[in-house]
This record gives structure tokens, C-alpha cells and sequence, in this order.
């Protein structure tokens, strides 16, 4: 059965704050059938409650704090949205990502959370942007070479548009990952570090191509910022994404 368009919930952080439930609701009419968290200790069964009664599944959830201090109440929040997925969405400095011994600990220290998560019944990922894609290293990214040094239990949630801004062929970057790869964050806009994200489609990413180099990957549309009507700029999303994958 295939996975259901999920919506990564930081698009809709304002719109969360002020009507949690109607935001969701907002969504589920759209034709969105799952969503990703992005504050997991801000009342998480309550948001599984909400997505529950809504039919949307949690297809990830991004914990921000699992790399300071104690990561257990992070990660029983993420387990209790009923998700499989724990994704570190950054917090390294970025110059780890620009030499080797760098990359190393930052491998290090993701291989170390790995048993911890796996406790939780969870599996943990790592979201890159542009400053894990940009430097390069004996000529390949840096995002190619962390994934060599990641335990195999440790997927990636690769940021196309960033991994774009950041100078890599995505579907060529995709298809080095291969089954690494367990969600990819859809998203468009002019391809530069400070514009805001247009709708899935309507900007300068090659999405039918970067569909078909994760086939099995969840596909978790995002806006970082809209300078339009941001309801409306997801809602095409969802169509424009939904039309490419119809059977």
C-alpha cells in the first residue's frame, strides 16, 4: 500500500500555535494523509490524538533536543505519535561538516543515539540542509561521505531543495544514497539560501526526477516560508505531488 503525502507541521508553526486542531483539519481536507512533528515535547498524545481522529498518520517526528542533554523524554514523545521515525534535524556546528575528524564525530555521535532510540521502537534519521551538502571532500559532498560513516541502522531524511542550494545533482545524490534514504523533504522555490519556498512544482527543482530516484521513500512536502497564500501553496503541493505518483 503506498505511503500517504505527508506535510512536515513546521510549515504551519503559527497557524499551529493559534488553532492546533484546526490546522490539522485544514490539511486532511486538503488530501494530505500524514503529517511530521517538529516539536515533539509541546503535548505529543495529544497531537496523535488530533491526527488520529483525523485518519493522518505521524510519518516522523524531528527531535531538535535529542542532542542535549538526556534524549529518553524526547524520544518517548516521538514514540508516543506513534511513528517509527526519530530525525536529528541538525545541530552540529557547521564546520564539523567541512573536514573528515569533523564528519567522524558527528557520525560518532549519531551512531551513539542509535541503540538508545532503537529502545523506543524507533529508528533515528539525520536532515540535512545546504552546509552538510556544500563542502566537498576529495570531491564528493560531505553529505556522501557522512553516510559512509553512519551504522546501517541510521537512515537519512534528505532536504532536496536544500541539497540542491547546497550544489548537488539530487536525483544523482538519491540514487548514491539508495535505501539510506527513508523520507525526503519536497520542496521548491528559486534555489537560493534566503527566498522563500514557492508550492512542489513551480520552481527550479526537478521533482518527477527526484521522485524516481527514492521510490520508497516517505515524501513530506515543507515550506521553510511562503511569501504567498500559504494554505493555497500547499494545497497545489499536494496536487501537483499526488498527479506525478497516480498509478
Amino acid at each position: 500500500m503506498p505511503r500517504p503525502l505527508s506535510v512536515q507541521l513546521y510549515s504551519v508553526r503559527d497557524e499551529l500555535a493559534a488553532d492546533r486542531p484546526g490546522t490539522l483539519e485544514r490539511l486532511a481536507a486538503m488530501g494530505y494523509g500524514a503529517v511530521e512533528a517538529f516539536d515533539v515535547t509541546d503535548d505529543a498524545p495529544g497531537l496523535a490524538r488530533i491526527a488520529d481522529g483525523l485518519g493522518l498518520a505521524v510519518s516522523g517526528a524531528h527531535v531538535a533536543h535529542a542532542l542535549a542533554g538526556d534524549p529518553g523524554p524526547v524520544f518517548d514523545a516521538a514514540a508516543a505519535l506513534g511513528t517509527g521515525l526519530a530525525i536529528v534535524p541538525a545541530g552540529f556546528p557547521h564546520e564539523d561538516f567541512t573536514t573528515r575528524d569533523g564528519l567522524a564525530r558527528v557520525a560518532e555521535r549519531l551512531n551513539s543515539l542509535a541503540p538508545r532510540v532503537a529502545r523506543h521502537g524507533l529508528r533515528l534519521g539525520y536532515h540535512n540542509h545546504w552546509w552538510e551538502v556544500e563542502p566537498r571532500l576529495d570531491g564528493r559532498h560531505a553529505l556522501d561521505v557522512l553516510a559512509g560513516l553512519l551504522d546501517p541502522d541510521v537512515f537519512l531524511e534528505v532536504d532536496t531543495y536544500w541539497a540542491a542550494v547546497g550544489g548537488a545533482d539530487v536525483p544523482a545524490l538519491l540514487g548514491r544514497l539508495g535505501d539510506r534514504v527513508q523520507a525526503l523533504h519536497l520542496k521548491d522555490g528559486p534555489g537560493t539560501k534566503d527566498d522563500p519556498n514557492v508550492a512542489v512544482g513551480g520552481g527550479t527543482m526537478p521533482v518527477p526526477e527526484v521522485l524516481a530516484a527514492a521510490p520508497d521513500a516517505w515524501r513530506v512536502v515543507e515550506f521553510d516560508a511562503c511569501a504567498g497564500d500559504l494554505f493555497g501553496e500547499l494545497a497545489a503541493s499536494r496536487v501537483y505531488v499526488s498527479a506525478l505518483e497516480a498509478p
